[in-house]
């Protein structure tokens, strides 16, 4: 990497976000708050989650671009205001990489990942104040998680106190058993309890994933994909018949989707 090439870029790009918040620069771009900047943000992050799940090359450095142009949109307006810049947001990172890596740029020893992982945490909680026990140990767990990885991040650091079923056969037991009760609930006709029963099954279901080496979130992901390519393959496979999907009966749908899964 050319870091000549790399400063100017990064100074460019800076440069340019001043630009479009500054005078004469763009309407749009001047209306814009941390608010509003923090969809775009999100937006953006699944889109490269989405380039990396279709091993693009391009598309993932395309969409890491777009990435780094709403960090570099939010740290401007946080220069804005006098709070921090780009610069503050890189050696801020830079140092608390350093910090928490100290078998890597000090003089810990470690013997494995999990032990890194068990460091990372205790260096964290000395970052912040904190003292064992003086919070709960999922409090960090963000609540803005997409609730399946939540529930594989708050089940996953419960495990590593040994909050957890001994082995993937117990949860599977597990499983079955939400299955039954969620089962008794519908047919009981008690709507709020079978909802809450399902919500059981899902949470469950996440742990079975982690115990299999899975995370549920990444899963559900790869399985929508699934579905969606499925699905435009049966109504390409009905227009070629001549039926449109939206005169296409059950039957027919039924039909070409199996014809799909055969194909593949």
């Amino acid at each position: 990497m050319n870091t000549d090439k790399l400063t100017d870029a990064v100074d460019s790009l800076i440069r340019l976000v001043a630009r479009l918040r500054g005078p004469n620069g763009c309407p749009w771009d001047a209306k814009q708050t941390d608010a509003t900047i923090k969809l775009y943000l999100l937006e953006e992050a699944y889109e490269v989650v989405e380039a990396i799940e279709q091993s693009s090359a391009q598309e993932v450095c395309s969409e890491l671009g777009d990435l780094l142009f709403q960090i570099l949109f939010l740290s401007h307006l946080a220069s804005e205001r006098g709070e921090f810049d780009f610069l503050n947001v890189t050696q801020g990172i830079t140092q608390k990489m350093i910090r928490r890596h100290p078998h890597v740029f000090g003089d810990r020893v470690v013997k494995d990942a999990e032990e890194v992982a068990a460091n990372w945490s205790d260096i964290k909680r000395a970052e912040q104040g904190e003292t064992e026990g003086s919070v709960s140990l999922l409090d960090h767990v963000p609540a803005g998680l997409p609730a399946l990885l939540r529930a594989h991040r708050l089940s996953e650091r419960a495990a590593k106190i040994g909050f957890d079923w001994a082995s993937e056969k117990a949860v599977w037991h597990k499983v079955v058993e939400e299955m039954k009760e969620l089962e008794q609930a519908m047919g009981s006709g008690q709507g709020e309890s079978a909802s809450e029963e399902l919500g059981d099954l899902l949470f469950t279901i996440v742990n079975l994933a982690r115990h299999r080496g899975h995370n549920a979130e990444a899963l559900l992901r790869n399985t929508n994909q699934k579905f969606l390519t499925r699905f435009k393959k049966m109504e390409e496979r009905l227009k070629d018949s001549g039926v449109p999907l939206k005169e296409a009966t059950p039957g027919e749908m039924d039909r070409a989707w199996e014809a799909v899964k055969a194909e593949e």
